[in-house]
């Protein structure tokens, strides 16, 4: 007899404990997930609108409300060995499940895409001296968005072991070496970071900037499952998930804020190069948006596989294809288009988060009846998106949980589940 294949991704069964990864492993995947380039862009509108302390305070309540949201998903994956799209199946449906599935994998090849031109285009202006604008994009350009799209396919295509590999090699270099820029362009300005936070118009409030923290990276952390179900135990998965998101967010903040009160870009490549580490710069950039762009992929293999039925490796190779394919044009026309989306992934997470909590033993023990669509989940979902996009105050993506919550939670008590 031959010896059985084993699916290392576990694309449809829980993660049993021979599957499960090291703490240090974990934290390592989870930190790099949290390295996206996208924050820095927020750090520099914090660093506009903020003074020193309002940052440190709008990182810290943004930071929390984040946590916990991560880390409850966390916990969850981690507990129960259910990816994002299995969990679904036992909310939303099994055919309900298409909707979080399809909607988490549109969001993520768009990031993906988004960030190989975010590398791309940088370095074909910055490094190689290229004329790039909307309408132009030298054909060296779009060799650069090819080479990246494959080395980051690749290490989507292989799993776990290999997001796992990069974020070893990717994490310990981007913290240290970006660390070390940002001193250094601290020291070599004119003056101190409290008091270069106060220079300019400062017309953001706390809340508003905690906000934007909350909208950073929401939306992604609604994968947060997908990476912690490798987790040894549910504390492991919620603890790690925690630290990582306070440590990854803030490191990202802080370099975008830091680049630009002191060299005017949006994040710490325009430090580097400032700094004349060229090379260094280059590398710090790619392995960033490499540990990101990575996980984005992988999220949207398992989801396209739950939806068409085919393996994960196979979905993940469409999905590198598409999203290099349109990286430029996704660079340019979508970002818009990925923020309004951002706002309707949260609602999904807090459905995932109630079904869980409020039928948990049977999650656990494989006893939970099995539905094809849960039609208040999908309401829910429906009704918090369109509230976290249309309504102003507050939180937008905690408006969007909100009435998802409501929705499910009300249905479920009339349905009698």
């Amino acid at each position: 007899m031959g010896k059985i294949k084993t699916d290392v991704d576990y694309t449809t069964v829980p993660v049993d404990r021979a599957g499960r990864k090291s703490t240090t492993s974990m934290f390592m995947v989870m930190l790099g997930f949290t390295f996206f380039s996208a924050s820095m862009w927020v750090g520099q509108q914090l660093a506009a609108g903020l003074d020193w302390w309002g940052f440190v305070w709008a990182l810290l309540v943004g930071g929390l409300i984040l946590a916990a949201y991560t880390g409850a998903l966390g916990y969850i994956g981690a507990e129960s060995g259910l990816s994002l799209d299995l969990l679904a199946r036992r909310s939303f449906g099994t055919r309900g499940s298409y909707l979080p599935s399809a909607m988490i994998s549109f969001t993520q090849i768009g990031w993906f895409g988004v960030g190989l031109a975010m590398f791309a285009i940088p370095v074909a202006k910055e490094l190689m001296g290229l004329d790039v604008t909307p309408d132009h994009m030298p054909w060296q350009g779009y060799l650069l968005v090819g080479i990246a799209g494959v080395l980051m396919t690749a290490s989507a295509y292989f799993g776990i072991k290999s997001l796992t590999i990069v974020s070893y090699i990717a994490v310990p270099a981007v913290a240290i070496l970006g660390t070390v820029a940002m001193v250094m362009a601290i020291h070599r300005g004119d003056a101190g970071l409290v008091q270069q936070f106060s220079i300019g118009a400062k017309n953001l409030g706390v809340i508003a900037g905690a906000g934007l923290v909350v909208g950073s990276f929401v939306s992604g952390g609604t994968a947060t499952p997908n990476f912690t179900r490798f987790a040894k135990s549910g504390r492991i998965g919620l603890v790690t998930t925690i630290i990582a998101f306070f440590i990854g967010n803030s490191l990202m903040f802080c370099f975008g804020a830091v680049s630009s009160i002191y060299v005017g870009g949006n994040d710490i490549f325009e430090v580097m190069l400032n700094l004349n580490l060229f090379y260094l710069a280059v590398l710090v950039l790619g392995l960033n948006i490499w540990t990101t762009n990575d996980n984005a992929l992988y999220t949207a293999g398992l989801g396209l596989s739950n939806i068409f039925g085919i393996s994960k490796k196979a979905m993940v190779l469409i999905s590198g294809v598409i999203g290099t394919v349109t990286a430029v044009w996704l660079y340019w026309n979508f970002c818009g288009w990925l923020n309004v989306l951002n706002c309707t992934l949260p609602p999904v997470g807090i459905i995932l988060i109630i079904s869980y909590f409020t039928h948990r033993s049977a999650y656990l023990d494989g006893t939970l009846p099995e539905k094809k669509v849960d039609w208040w989940a999908v309401a829910g979902v429906v009704a918090g998106a369109v509230v976290a996009n249309l309504v102003h105050w507050g939180f937008p993506a905690i408006n969007g949980m909100a009435v998802a919550a409501a929705c499910y939670y009300i249905g479920q008590k009339v349905s009698g589940k």
